[in-house]
């Protein structure tokens, strides 16, 4: 299930310019994406988690030099970071010869190090494309309640039943919290991380408190910060910020988090199956996690994402600047008879928002008057992509 619009759009970067990085947490099908886009005889591939292969790189500049005209493929690439400056040399020595694009794929975790060595070390040089875990235009219609409940890393999305997904889930953060995230740099206790993390689900959707956090914790705000930032660019976590607009009234500033898989909020709240999780004060909010990562996937480059609210209680959930700077508006609910509300109605106006909708469980899309159409996940999702 490789998204196939990504495929083009990876290779049409490396198209485009001499190294391309390919970014998403552990596990979301970045390796299997990379060596579907060509033949094995075309391409050269490095996993830096293989010592082997790690040792092929003790003299990293005599030993990529040597490969000519193929793609070379370089997986976990945080766990060398000193090779973003043999790659620009490399990349600058071969431009003078006539080489140009397509000739560096880099896989990697997303790390803080990762973007600022390559940034720094490749800039004008580099473009970048995320993988997201499986979102609901990648799937059947009927599937969308396992994806909401699962999440959509593969294997958790795949696996035979709630228990084998559940214990996949488990393990995977077990591994990022005593593992990964130790390899990346930061010394945090992983009780410590678990419990944000957990923290983080349970306030799912809700406005950033970096004070409460840290006061449940036992932890100063500038840790808390510090944390937050982690799993943010680590893209377990989403920042939504605030749209600011000089229209005369008070608006909330603190932005919105979501903990980017339904799945891991399931397990991190411990939630097993769709009757639990239907049960649970987390399902609104978890549900409208699982819509924003479906709708931000399928938008087009440049688009910036925000949310609405005013302190007299005009909201738009999710708000779409598409390029060109036009506006969509999103409000998004879990009922299956939507209504809509004085303060998206408001809000619409505050933000003069072009195109307005109601995202919905059901299947049908209808109008709901003054312009506002009532649409599933899937649906806006196309409109966007197309």
């Amino acid at each position: 299930m490789i998204p196939r619009h990504l495929s083009a759009r990876l290779a049409s970067l490396l198209g485009q310019f001499p190294a391309v990085a390919l970014l998403g947490p552990r596990q979301v099908g970045k390796t299997t994406l990379a060596r579907r886009l060509m033949p094995d005889s075309e391409m050269h591939y490095l996993d830096l988690e293989n010592p082997q292969d790690l040792a092929k790189l003790a003299d990293a500049p005599a030993y990529l030099a040597s490969i000519q005209g193929k793609l070379v493929v370089i997986d976990e690439i945080q766990r060398a970071p000193g090779l973003f400056q043999v790659l620009r040399g490399l990349i600058d020595e071969r431009a003078l010869r006539g080489a140009g694009v397509g000739q560096f794929l880099l896989l990697g975790s997303a790390s803080i190090d990762l973007l600022r060595q390559s940034s720094e070390s490749l800039a004008g040089r580099i473009a970048y494309c995320e993988l997201t875990p499986f979102h609901a235009l990648e799937i059947g219609a009927p599937d969308c309640d396992r994806l909401w409940l699962r999440g959509g890393f593969p294997r958790s999305f795949l696996a035979s039943d709630e228990a084998v997904s559940n214990e996949w889930r488990a393990q995977f953060i077990a591994t990022y919290l005593e593992r990964d995230i130790p390899q990346l740099g930061p010394r945090i206790p992983a009780t410590t991380l678990r419990r944000f993390w957990t923290m983080l689900a349970h306030a799912q959707g809700g406005l950033s408190n970096l004070s409460q956090l840290a006061g449940s914790l036992g932890i100063d705000g500038k840790t808390a910060a510090t944390y937050l930032d982690l799993m943010e660019d680590l893209l377990l976590v989403r920042r939504l910020m605030p749209y600011h607009v000089n229209i005369g009234k008070r608006l909330v500033k603190s932005p919105k988090l979501y903990v980017r898989d339904s799945g891991l909020v399931h397990s991190l709240l411990r939630i097993v199956d769709l009757e639990d999780l239907l049960a649970h004060p987390v399902a609104g909010m978890s549900w409208e996690g699982c819509v924003i990562e479906t709708i931000l996937a399928a938008t087009p480059a440049h688009t910036q994402a925000f949310f609405y609210r005013t302190a007299a209680g005009a909201e738009i959930d999710l708000l779409l600047e598409l390029p060109g700077q036009h506006r969509w508006a999103i409000e998004i609910k879990r009922s299956s008879a939507p209504k809509v509300t004085r303060g998206f109605r408001q809000a619409i106006e505050d933000v003069a928002a072009e195109q307005a909708f109601v995202v919905y469980p059901g299947s049908e899309s209808y109008p709901l008057g003054n312009g506002l159409q009532a649409v599933n996940a899937r649906d806006l999702a196309m409109r966007l992509t197309g």
